[in-house]
């Protein structure tokens, strides 16, 4: 059955005083939500905003909640983005690509400015909560991992923080045997006529990237040629600005721990500050970076 109509308020004439309760009175209906879905009830934001239960006495436990919190919703939408944005590369639909793309490098930007925020907890205030923390760490988010390896970092090793999960383990193998982002770009320049070797375009896509002259000279060709290879040359560049985002994004998570913890362990029981500073030196898309040296 459709809703009622609201009727709208009868014209006043424009020498009337208008007082506030005849307003409150005429919108009545209009902010009435008990029959209707409200904001609130789309967002479930009693959900939402009852998910912080901090276990320490520390006022600040709630920002570094809260800090990771939001940074696990926006990397869920970036997953959400990546995954088409691959399917459609693997379709050849370019153009809604690289507006998905675009979106993932801006969630990116987004989550590179969520570490000024963290930064503002001090090594006193995280002393205080981190007992609290048991071994719970960032290095088991299992959203954070299926990114690494639909951006084309994958290892096996990361599949074991999640083998308590068994519905998170199928989730992080699932992106980890999949072809990620770089494998459907270059299998779309193989169609396109490009010479990518076999080697990089029927692998077995759980084994790490090695970088090729032959890819990079499929690159070059592109770029050397941008006006035949638009699209293509495009492509290389939304690619380009992605892991240029995630570099910043790596380089902001390590000063920031450092920042707050030193050189202690991470609670999850890597180096810490020494693991993600090795993560900086992983290039997700070598060619792409060479390339401009030899242009």
């Amino acid at each position: 059955m459709a809703p009622a109509r609201v009727q709208p308020p009868a014209r006043r004439d424009m020498n009337e005083t208008i007082r506030p309760e005849d307003i409150v009175r005429e919108e009545g209906a209009r902010l009435d939500f008990s029959r209707e879905m409200s904001y609130g009830d789309y967002l479930q934001l009693d959900r939402i905003l009852g998910a912080q239960k901090p276990l320490s006495p520390d006022h600040n436990e709630m920002l570094f909640i809260i800090q990771h919190q939001t940074s696990e919703l926006w990397m869920k939408l970036m997953l959400h983005e990546l995954h088409a944005a691959i399917d459609c590369v693997a379709r050849d639909q370019l153009g809604s690509a690289f507006k998905m793309l675009a979106r993932v490098s801006r969630i990116m930007e987004q989550l590179v400015h969520a570490w000024d925020v963290l930064a503002t907890m001090t090594p006193p205030e995280y002393s205080a909560i981190r007992p609290y923390l048991a071994k719970s760490s960032g290095f088991q988010s299992a959203q954070y991992r299926c990114i690494e390896f639909a951006l084309g970092n994958k290892n096996a090793a990361m599949l074991k923080p999640h083998v308590h999960r068994p519905d998170l383990l199928a989730q992080v193998t699932a992106a980890y045997e999949a072809p990620s982002l770089y494998d459907e770009s270059l299998r779309l320049l193989a169609r396109r006529g490009l010479a990518v070797p076999d080697s990089h375009t029927d692998r077995d896509w759980t084994q790490p990237y090695r970088e090729s002259t032959e890819v990079e000279q499929a690159w070059l060709r592109v770029y050397r040629d941008p006006e035949h290879y638009w699209d293509l040359y495009q492509l290389g560049e939304e690619l380009t600005d992605l892991e240029d985002a995630f570099r910043l994004w790596r380089f902001r998570h390590v000063t920031t721990v450092e920042r707050v913890i030193g050189f202690k362990r991470g609670t999850g029981g890597t180096g810490g500050v020494s693991y993600l500073r090795k993560m900086l030196d992983v290039v997700l898309f070598p060619e792409i970076w060479r390339l401009r040296t030899d242009l």
